[in-house]
């Protein structure tokens, strides 16, 4: 018999807030070349730069944010991704505008390690990541509507990171403070399942490395290879982008039904057969159904991820490294779709990124089982622990006045 679930608003405003930055990088980078005097690479360089500060965020914080506290370090990071994006989109000083993103990119790694901690020490991970990314989702698409009617320039998508950090700031209140001796206990424990946290750390980095080459380049696939005009690549991105929180809803619907390993190995070679269908694209049929269906595919398969992090961990130290691992294969997709896409062309550049993908799904999949051999699905991860999922995380129950209480 269970009790009702409440849902912890606070942690999935902060993981809205911390992933949006990554969501939004397409049109960022593309203001910053139109908006800024930066070349192309240039303006992908200072994305990619982003990126990386925030998953240094993550790596840097793991061990440290039960010492510091959740209130604390949530307001941390989202007063560094107010004053770094915000001055960021306030100047047209290239240094400055460098500066303000690498600020901003480490405040969204640290909301969203808060965030990923959260949830970890939830019984119901995998549901709370799903309305993480469902929420990032809308967010990321009512963004994409607006900033075009908004004028030129580069500020526009980085005030929307702004802005939305100082919105999220109200839900920190009822975060909590932690106790000094809990945090000295959670300091001293070791972090479990070494091997197999180490083995999906650098396949999910793989992963997100693939998702990023092609998204990276799929404007260009659009124009210059399906030779499909500006508009009509914009309407299958929206679409596309609307698949995208279908997907998130597919995911929240299935649950722990399918276990964990099928989703994830299973959706992964889906994927890598998308990745190819849009790199050889040659029409509008083609573009649009690998694009679309890719889009729906990829958020099911990163919420099964996220769980499968927390499922390791219980105090979330795991899903910490799982994204930031994430956050570097963004990082450096663009490049590397570039880069294969120029010496190689689209097509083969699709076949050797699905190539990529099929490997990959290999070490996923045997992490999934591995760890569905220990524990329930996602869905269900640490039950045994629901008792004091507070206490594993963030400090005493009383602190957690959203925490769950349900047991089975």
């Amino acid at each position: 018999m269970s009790a009702p679930r409440t849902t912890p608003w606070p942690l999935v405003a902060l993981f809205a807030a911390g992933y949006l930055a990554p969501y939004l990088l397409p049109t960022t980078v593309g203001r910053l070349d139109s908006g800024l005097p930066l070349s192309t690479t240039a303006a992908g360089a200072i994305g990619s730069a982003l990126l990386l500060s925030s998953a240094a965020a993550g790596l840097l914080l793991v061990s440290r944010a039960d010492r510091i506290g959740a209130r604390a370090l949530a307001r941390a990071g989202l007063v560094l991704c107010a004053v770094g994006y915000g001055g960021a989109a306030l100047t047209t000083a290239v240094p400055a505008v460098v500066v303000g993103a690498l600020v901003g990119g480490f405040g969204s790694g640290t909301v969203t390690a808060v965030a990923a901690r959260g949830m970890a020490a939830r019984p119901d991970a995998h549901r709370l990541s799903t309305l993480g990314l469902l929420t990032v989702s809308a967010l990321a698409g009512a963004v994409y509507l607006t900033v075009p009617h908004l004028g030129a320039g580069h500020g526009q998508p980085l005030a929307a990171l702004a802005l939305t950090a100082l919105a999220v700031w109200p839900f920190t209140g009822r975060l909590p403070l932690g106790t000094a001796a809990a945090r000295s206990r959670r300091d001293r424990a070791p972090l479990p399942s070494p091997r197999s946290g180490l083995l999906l750390s650098a396949a999910v980095l793989g992963w997100s490395l693939v998702q990023n080459a092609l998204w990276g380049v799929s404007g260009r696939i659009g124009l210059d290879q399906a030779h499909l005009s500006e508009a009509t690549v914009g309407v299958v991105f929206a679409v596309a982008l609307g698949a995208g929180l279908a997907g998130t809803l597919g995911a929240g619907a299935l649950g722990g039904r399918l276990g964990t390993a099928a989703p994830i190995g299973g959706g992964t070679v889906l994927i890598a057969v998308c990745v190819a269908l849009s790199a050889a694209a040659g029409d509008l049929r083609t573009f649009a159904a690998g694009e679309i269906a890719w889009n729906v595919l990829y958020p099911i398969v990163l919420s099964y991820v996220l769980g499968l992090g927390a499922a390791l961990d219980p105090r979330g130290r795991w899903a910490v490294y799982v994204g930031s691992a994430s956050a570097l294969g963004t990082a450096a997709g663009p490049l590397t779709g570039s880069v294969l896409s120029a010496w190689a062309g689209f097509p083969t550049m699709g076949t050797v990124l699905a190539g990529g993908l099929l490997l990959i799904a290999a070490p996923l999949t045997a992490v999934a089982l591995r760890a569905g051999r220990r524990t329930q699905p996602v869905v269900e991860i640490l039950v045994e622990t629901v008792a004091t999922p507070a206490q594993s995380a963030y400090g005493t129950a009383a602190e957690n006045s959203y925490a769950s209480t349900s047991a089975r």
